[in-house]
């Protein structure tokens, strides 16, 4: 890496409690399971001998937990940042996708043809995710120039950082697979990004 350039370490947040019912979790502060507590301890290990310097999350249990394994090797107290929080699903958070095309049928079937741009009631869209997660990654940067530093977040977090990253259009955000526990590696330059890694399952 050059000087100026900055490594981020990108995390997905481990397997959460309702992982097998597919529901809208969004800002719903819902906890990992063992699995998912083991998941990041594997992630956690992996890292701890790299020159990380600071570390990041949402600030819900489900990525705080993680942030907190890492900063077991690096004498470094994790900072939360609200602006990492997944993509709010306003009324349809806690619901399974079968829950909303019963309540929300018309909501469900616009949402996914504008996928992009379309907000759910009392939510956001992908855009207003971009909005919030782009200025939170760009300020992160920005500290750490030189340095590495790692962010554990959340599916739609990291899709959005990946999609700016390759300078892909947020149509692709679905192209890109984030399994819980992955790590993403990618190298920051003043004008141009390098992803390294993307899913890294360890």
């Amino acid at each position: 890496m050059k000087n100026d350039s900055t490594r981020l370490f990108l995390v997905r947040h481990g397997e959460v409690v309702n992982h097998g019912e597919f529901r809208y979790n969004g800002h719903i502060d819902i906890d990992i399971t063992e699995r998912g507590l083991r998941q990041m301890k594997v992630v956690a290990e992996r890292l701890k001998d790299e020159p990380v310097k600071g570390i990041y999350s949402s600030g819900l249990v489900r990525t705080v937990k993680g942030a907190e394994e890492i900063a077991r090797h690096h004498n470094i107290k994790p900072v939360s940042d609200e602006r990492l929080k997944e993509l709010s699903a306003g009324r349809w958070e806690g619901l399974t996708f079968s829950e909303v095309q019963k309540r929300f049928p018309d909501e469900a079937h616009i949402r996914f043809e504008d996928l992009v741009n379309y907000r759910i009631k009392e939510g956001e869209s992908l855009r207003d995710l971009e909005g919030r997660v782009i200025p939170a990654l760009t300020d992160i940067i920005e500290r750490h120039k030189g340095e590495s530093a790692a962010i554990v977040a959340h599916g739609g977090v990291n899709r959005v950082i990946l999609c700016n990253a390759m300078n892909l259009r947020l149509e692709n955000f679905f192209r890109i697979e984030q399994d819980y526990g992955c790590l993403n590696i990618i190298d920051f330059y003043n004008n141009t990004a390098v992803v390294k890694l993307i899913n890294g399952i360890l």
